[in-house]
Formats: structure tokens, sequence, C-alpha cells
């Protein structure tokens, strides 16, 4: 099964939300829109399912087109689950019927054996006569799964899964939740605005910014290789600083050379802004290089400060918590950039 998108496009009125969106998710892969409120993420997976009508280009699953301007094959007809942000249970049928819904071309017993085979599958074997109600945020995210995996769709769409439960769940269920599609050989498209659940969940990241896709890659690319500064900006964590590229490909900033080496194609030349992680910057008390503590976020096992430059610059680095350094006070560093990105400087 393959999914593919070219050039969709897609407007509420006069306002365009998806724009000449163009990507491909091969058979097996999980993949992930990722961006901020508002860029068309969820109305793009509204499209894939059905619900909304596309303007321009067309949406194709296997070989069958089953959107573009003028036609659009019914939801129902496309062999896809969804899994709903809300989750969207019924609130008067049990774990076990809600999974069932879907599956009316069964005959009873069987309906019942495969409701049950899938709550088995996603880790609630004891749970299947428990009302909606009766289940925690998290089993009810489970059994929302199980009910789009049923029918053994094409295609499983999840749409900002996560959003409702806590921080230390959504990292938890995330993580099974990629098991679970693994183990059945599932095709899924998720969205999200959260980089830390698409990073746990895809094997391949579209990032959308006003309803175009400005990199579809795998997210180590995504952090190391980001090929826009949007990309750069939206994905982890970092500072554009200005630096100059010379003839022979060595990059220098304020802090002198950098070691390593300059990703893309098509690299710049001459003034440039560079791309600076908080893995990039190490602590080190015996380094020449210091900069001035001016922040510094507490995260238990180490701690990320904003570090101020001569020039007025920032840094950002991410230290081990025990080394502990108060706001104004100058500390070492030493740079370790591998991949080194840089964009021209407007």
């Amino acid at each position: 099964m393959q999914l593919e998108l070219k050039a969709v496009q897609h407007a509420f009125g006069d306002a365009p939300v998806l724009q000449d969106l163009s990507f491909t998710l091969n058979r097996g892969s999980i993949g992930c829109l990722l961006g901020p409120s508002g860029c068309g993420k969820t109305t793009a997976l509204r499209c894939i399912a059905g619900f909304e009508d596309i303007a321009g280009g067309s949406i194709q699953l296997d070989d069958e087109v089953i959107s573009r301007h003028g036609y659009s094959l019914a939801p129902e007809k496309r062999h896809m689950g969804m899994v709903f942000q809300d989750y969207a249970l019924l609130p008067h049928l049990s774990a076990r019927d809600n999974v069932a819904f879907g599956l009316h071309q069964l005959p009873r017993n069987q309906r019942r054996a495969r409701a049950d085979d899938y709550l088995n599958l996603v880790g609630l074997p004891g749970h299947a006569a428990h009302f909606p109600h009766e289940l925690s945020g998290g089993q009810q995210q489970r059994v929302a799964l199980a009910r789009a995996l049923a029918p053994e769709p094409k295609l499983v769409l999840l749409d900002e899964p996560f959003s409702s439960l806590d921080v230390d769940l959504r990292a938890h269920l995330a993580q099974e939740v990629r098991e679970i599609l693994r183990r059945c050989g599932a095709t899924a498209l998720m969205v999200t605005h959260d980089q830390l659940e698409a990073f746990a969940i895809a094997d391949e990241i579209g990032v959308l910014n006003g309803g175009r896709i400005e990199q579809w890659d795998k997210p180590y690319n995504l952090y190391h290789r980001p090929a826009t500064r949007f990309v750069a900006d939206f994905v982890g964590q970092g500072v554009l600083l200005p630096g100059y590229i010379n003839e022979s490909g060595t990059v220098e900033i304020e802090l002198g050379e950098l070691p390593g080496r300059l990703v893309g194609d098509n690299p710049p030349t001459g003034q440039v802004h560079v791309l600076m992680r908080p893995d990039d910057v190490l602590h080190d008390d015996d380094s020449s290089l210091t900069a001035v503590v001016t922040h510094k976020a507490f995260r238990g096992a180490d701690i990320l400060y904003t570090l101020s430059l001569p020039s007025g610059g920032k840094l950002l680095a991410l230290v081990p918590s025990h080394h502990n350094h108060a706001i104004g006070e100058p500390i070492g560093i030493r740079l370790e950039t591998d991949h080194i990105v840089a964009f021209a400087r407007e």
C-alpha cells in the first residue's frame, strides 16, 4: 500500500489552507505531519480520510485515485481507520462493542472474537466489558486504537491522539502505539504539533508551514540536516549565530573556527547564519572560551543554560545537572559541532 499526495490544494472560502501539498508514504511505514497550530495538518488528514473535498491535485491510495477536484471517494469506501483527538468512543457501548462497531460485515461471534483479539493486542485483555467512563484516558486511547485497527484497514489515521493526556503518559503511550502498529504491520499517518511525539512514533516526518511541506525526512535528518530556516527553528532547540564560510569551506563564528563539516547538497558561501544546537556546546572548565550564564532551566538530570557571548549573541548548552552554575557566572565552553548547518544571511 502506498499513500501519495500530489500538489493537493484546499481552502476555506478565500483562505488557502493547503498549497501544493505533496508526499509519499510507503506500505508499512509510520508517517507524521508535524507543525504549529493553523498550518493545515488536521485539514490534510481530513482530506485523506474523505471528510473534506480538495480543490486541486490528487490523493492516491495504492493505484486508485480517491480524491481529486470534482471527485471524492466516500470515506467508508476508503478502507481507513481513524483515531480521533477526543477518541469518539460511544459512551453507551462497552470497550468490546466499541471495537466491534465497525465490523458489521462479520457474524456476531466473529465480531466479538476479533474485538477481544484487538483489545488483547493493545494491552486491555480484562477490560472488554468496561464502559468508556470506567476507563482512564490512556485506556480509552487504546480502545480507540483497537477500534481503528480491528477492520484491518489499508491506512490508519491518528489526529493528535495524545493531546488530552498528561506529559508522562504521552511519552509512554507513544512508544507503545508505535510497537502496536509495528506488530500489526499497519501503515499509519499521524498529525501532531509535538515534535517529541513525532520522534517517538514516526519513521518519516513532514514539517508543515503554511499548508506546504518544508521537509519530508527521517527524524534524525530533520534535527541534524534541516533544509530550511523554519525546520531548523521548529524542530529541536537552537540558535542562529552570524558567521562566515571561506572558500575552503571552513565555518567561522565569533568564537572561532568550527570543527565538523557543512551539510546540504548546495551549502552557502560567504556570510551566513550558523545553527547551533545545545548538544554542540560542551561545558569545559579548562577551556579558554567562556560565556556568561543568563538563564537556566533545571531538568533533573541536566540543566539547559542560556549563555551570553561578548557580542550579545546567545548560545544554548545542555549540561549535566551536577554542574550547577549561577546566573551571571562565566563558564568555560568547548564547541563540538559535527553536522554544521548554515543558511545564507539575508
